[in-house]
C-alpha cells in the first residue's frame, strides 16, 4: 500500500489519487513526493495517456507536509544539515517543476500533457504548492473548504514553490497579504485570488473535462511565455520599487522584525524577481533553508503545530477513562465570560442551560450569542435559519432546576469564595450525583473553592480567556482531590469546542496569570523609574507580543488589576511582595483612570474610544528619566519576568508537561510566537547563557529575578528544556 495510487481512465486521464494510509488528512512524507514523481514519469511516458488529474481520496484534499521530515533530515544531515534541507527543498522542485513542464518541448513549449488539479475539500501548504504547479485547479464549491498557504503561522514560509509562483501570478502586492498573513480562503474568494481556476459541484469531472480539452497554450504558464513580466512591476521598474517599498513596510510593520519567516520571504520574492523562474526557485529554497536553519522555526513548529496538535489530540488525557464528551452543560453566571461559555457551547451542538439571578439578567447573557449570530448573518458567515438553530439551544433561566440532566457544570459567577461556595451547595443539590463541576475562576484556588463540594474528586478548574469566541486557549486546574473522570470530561469538552487545553496542578494565578502579572507588574515598575511607557510597550512588540504591558493594562483595566493585588496580599500576609508597581495601580484607581472601559487609564481616548496618545499627567506623578534605559535591557526584564515563572510553575510541579508551558504562553496572552514559548526561548538562549543573565538583572533590579534552582542545575549541567523534559515523541507525533 502507498499514499498515492495510479489509474488511467477510460478516457485515457491518468488520474493520482493522493490517500494516505491509516491518516484522516493527507500529509506528505518524503517517500511519498517520490511516489508522486514516478507516477509522473509513467503517465508522460504511455502514448496511451492524454493528460493527469491529481485528486484526493479523502473527504480533503491535503493538509500539508509531515513537519517530521524536517527533523529528520536534519538529523542525517550530520555536520551540514543546511546542505541536506537544500537539497531536500531542491528535489521538491524538480518534481514540481517536471510536472509543470508536462513533457512539453522547451523551445516550442509544444507537446506536452495537460495536469489539472481536482481540490475535493481543504487544502493547505504543500498541497496548495502541488495545485500551483498544475495548469489547471478545480475546487468543490463547499464553502466549508478552505485552501491557502497558511505557513508563516508556525514560523516558516510557502517553501515549495508556492512563493515564486503565486508571486509571480499576481504580483508581489497581491501575493503579499496571502502570503504574509496565512488565511485559508473559501472558493469562492480563493477564486478571486487567482489560487484556483475554477468551482465545481464534481471537481474531478470538471477537471477530466478540463484535460481533454485543454491546447498547447492551456499549458504555458505565464512565467514560462516569452515576454512575460511580472505583474504590477519587478523591482527595478518605477511601479515595481514602489510595489516592493510598501511592501517592506508592510511587513515591518505587522511583525516590528520579530519573525525572520516573514523578511525571508520577502527576500525571496524581491530576489526572485529579478532573475529567470528557475533561478527564483532555487533562490527561494536557499531563503527557506536559511530560515529552516533559524532556531525560532524550529521552535515555532514545534509548539504551534506538533505539540499544540498532539495537546488537542489527548496527549495528555488520563488513561483508561471512558468518553466524556458534553451533551447537556450548566452555565452559571450569565455576564461576559458566562455567555460567551454558552455560545461557544451552543456551537459546539450542546444543549446549554444559562443561569443567572434573575431573567432579564439571563436573557441578556443569551442576546450576547444572538448579536454575534447577528454579526456574522452581516459578513456573510451565518443565516437567520443558523441563528435561530443556535439560540433554541440556550435556555436562558434563574430556575436551577432546569439543570437537572447537566453532565458539565460551569460556574462563572463573581469572583468571591463565598458566592461560590454557595453556588456550589445550590447547584449540587440538583444536578446528577456524577455531574462534573467547574469554575471558571481566573485566580482563586480550586483546592479551596472544592471544599465547599460535597464531591471535591468531581470538581476541577475550566479557565477561559475573554473573549472566549476568540481565544484559543483553555487552562484546566487540578485541585488535590480532582479525579482523572474530571480532567478527562475537561478535555473532552475543550476538543469539543475546538479549542488547545492544558492541564496544570492548583496553585496561585494557576499558569497563565502567574507569567502575566509579572510581565506587567515589569512595565508598571519602569514607569515609576522613570522610563518612558512608549519605550515600554515598543519594546514588548518589537519581541513579537501583540500588545506592550502598559496597553495590556488599559485593555484589562486598571481596578482588576488592583482587586488581584489587595486579594493576594490578604491571602499571602506578611509574603506578599511589596512592590511599587501596585503604588502606581492604586494611584491610577484613586485618578479614576481605570483604563479603556472608563475612557481614561494610561492612554487619553477619544469620544469613539479610540486611543488617542499616552496621558501625560502620568508624567507629573513619575517623571521621565532624563536618561533612558537601553532598549535590550527592557526587553529582557519583561521576558525575563515572565519565563523565571514559568520555570517556577514547572519546579513546582504547576506545569506537568513542558509543552503545556510554551503552548499555553503563546495562546493565552501572545508570547513572543517566534521563541516558540517560554521554556523554548531559554533554551535558544542556552542554560547557561539564561543563568548569567538572570545573575547580572539580580543585581541590578532585585530578587525577582533570581535564578530557579532547576535552571541553575541545568545551566551547570548545559542541559536544555527539551532534552530533559523531552515528552513521549509518540505523543507529540
Amino acid at each position: 500500500m502507498s499514499d498515492f495510487k495510479y489509474n488511467v481512465d477510460a478516457d485515457g486521464v491518468a488520474i493520482i489519487t493522493w490517500d494516505a494510509e491509516g491518516k484522516s488528512m493527507n500529509v506528505l512524507t518524503r517517500e511519498a513526493f517520490g511516489l508522486v514523481e514516478e507516477y509522473v514519469d509513467r503517465a508522460l511516458a504511455d502514448e496511451a495517456v492524454k493528460g493527469i488529474v491529481i485528486t484526493s481520496g479523502k473527504k480533503d484534499f491535503a493538509g500539508g507536509m509531515d513537519l517530521n521530515v524536517l527533523a529528520t533530515i536534519r538529523e542525517e544531515s550530520g555536520e551540514n544539515p543546511a546542505q541536506g534541507l537544500f537539497d531536500f527543498t531542491m528535489s521538491g522542485h524538480r518534481i514540481l517543476r517536471k510536472l509543470e513542464l508536462a513533457g512539453m518541448d522547451p523551445k516550442t513549449k509544444k507537446g506536452g500533457k495537460p495536469v489539472a488539479c481536482a481540490i475535493n475539500g481543504t487544502c493547505a501548504g504543500i498541497g496548495t504548492e502541488i495545485a500551483l504547479a498544475c495548469h489547471h485547479r478545480v475546487m468543490t464549491d463547499n464553502p466549508k473548504a478552505k485552501i491557502g498557504l497558511p505557513e508563516i503561522m508556525i514560523g516558516i514560509f510557502p517553501g515549495g514553490g508556492g512563493t515564486t509562483r503565486y508571486s509571480r501570478m499576481v504580483g508581489a502586492m497581491a501575493a503579499a497579504p496571502v502570503l504574509l498573513e496565512g488565511k485559508m480562503m473559501d472558493p469562492k474568494k480563493a477564486k478571486g485570488a487567482q489560487l484556483i481556476d475554477a468551482v465545481a459541484a464534481d471537481p474531478l469531472a470538471a477537471a477530466k473535462e478540463w484535460v481533454l480539452n485543454a491546447k498547447d497554450a492551456d499549458l504555458v504558464k505565464p512565467w514560462d511565455a516569452k515576454g512575460y513580466k511580472m505583474p504590477g512591476g519587478a523591482p527595478y521598474h518605477p511601479a515595481g520599487f514602489m510595489t516592493f517599498v510598501g511592501a517592506s513596510a508592510m511587513v515591518h510593520g505587522k511583525t516590528q522584525g520579530a519573525f525572520p519567516a516573514a523578511k525571508a520571504l520577502l527576500s525571496s520574492i524581491y530576489e526572485g524577481a529579478l532573475v529567470d523562474f528557475d533561478t527564483a526557485l532555487k533562490i527561494e529554497a536557499r531563503w527557506f533553508t536559511n530560515v529552516l536553519m533559524n532556531p525560532s522555526s524550529s521552535a515555532m513548529i514545534r509548539s504551534l503545530f506538533l505539540n499544540k496538535q498532539a495537546l488537542e489530540k489527548g496527549a495528555v488525557r488520563p488513561a483508561g477513562v471512558p468518553d466524556q464528551s458534553v451533551k447537556k452543560i450548566g452555565v452559571l453566571g450569565a455576564g461576559m465570560m458566562g455567555a460567551g461559555i454558552a455560545l461557544v457551547s451552543a456551537q459546539a451542538g450542546m444543549e446549554v442551560v444559562l443561569i443567572d439571578r434573575d431573567q432579564d439578567a439571563a436573557d441578556k447573557g443569551k442576546a450576547y450569542s444572538a448579536a454575534y449570530m447577528d454579526a456574522g448573518i452581516k459578513r456573510g458567515k451565518a443565516t437567520e435559519e443558523k441563528k435561530e438553530a443556535l439560540l433554541a439551544q440556550i435556555t436562558a433561566t434563574p430556575d436551577l432546576d432546569s439543570l437537572k440532566g447537566c453532565d458539565l457544570i460551569i460556574e462563572a459567577v463573581f469572583e468571591d469564595p463565598g458566592v461560590k461556595a454557595e453556588m456550589t451547595q445550590k447547584v449540587e443539590a440538583v444536578i446528577p450525583e456524577d455531574c462534573i463541576f467547574a469554575s471558571n475562576t481566573s485566580t482563586l484556588p480550586i483546592t479551596e473553592l472544592a471544599k465547599a463540594s460535597s464531591r471535591p474528586e468531581q470538581f476541577i478548574g475550566i479557565h477561559f480567556f475573554s473573549p472566549v469566541e476568540k481565544m484559543f486557549l483553555v487552562e484546566i486546574i487540578k485541585g488535590k482531590e480532582t479525579g482523572d473522570r474530571a480532567v478527562a470530561k475537561a478535555l473532552d469538552y475543550v476538543r469539543q469546542i475546538r479549542k488547545t487545553p492544558i492541564v496544570v496542578n492548583d496553585a496561585r494565578f494557576f499558569y497563565a496569570n502567574r507569567c502575566i502579572i509579572p510581565y506587567i507588574n515589569e512595565g508598571m515598575r519602569m514607569i515609576t523609574e522613570g522610563v518612558s511607557p512608549v519605550l515600554i510597550d515598543n519594546a514588548a512588540r518589537q519581541l513579537g507580543f501583540p500588545v506592550g504591558p502598559v496597553q495590556l493594562t488599559d485593555e484589562t483595566s486598571i481596578d482588576l488589576g488592583a482587586k488581584i493585588a489587595r486579594a493576594t496580599k490578604a491571602a499571602m500576609g506578611d509574603a506578599y511582595p511589596e512592590s511599587p508597581a501596585d503604588d502606581l495601580i492604586f494611584w491610577m484607581e484613586d485618578q479614576g483612570r481605570l483604563g479603556r472601559k472608563a475612557n481614561a487609564g494610561f492612554f487619553e481616548y477619544d469620544d469613539k474610544g479610540k486611543r488617542a496618545g499616552y496621558w501625560k499627567g502620568l508624567q507629573e506623578k513619575y517623571p521621565l528619566a532624563a536618561e533612558q534605559p537601553d532598549l535590550i535591557e527592557v526587553q529582557e526584564r519583561l521576558m525575563f519576568a515572565q519565563v523565571l515563572e514559568a520555570v517556577r510553575a514547572l519546579e513546582e510541579g504547576v506545569l506537568m508537561d513542558i509543552r503545556e508551558g510554551d503552548v499555553g504562553a503563546i495562546l493565552a496572552w501572545g508570547f513572543a510566537p517566534w521563541s516558540g514559548g517560554p521554556l523554548s526561548w531559554l533554551d535558544i538562549l542556552g542554560t547557561p547563557y539564561a543563568a548569567e543573565r538572570c545573575d547580572s538583572l539580580t543585581e541590578k533590579f532585585g530578587e525577582r529575578f533570581s535564578c530557579p534552582a532547576l535552571l541553575r542545575e541545568m545551566a551547570e549541567k548545559g542541559q536544555s528544556f527539551y532534552t530533559r523534559f523531552a515528552p513521549e515523541k509518540s505523543a507529540a507525533a
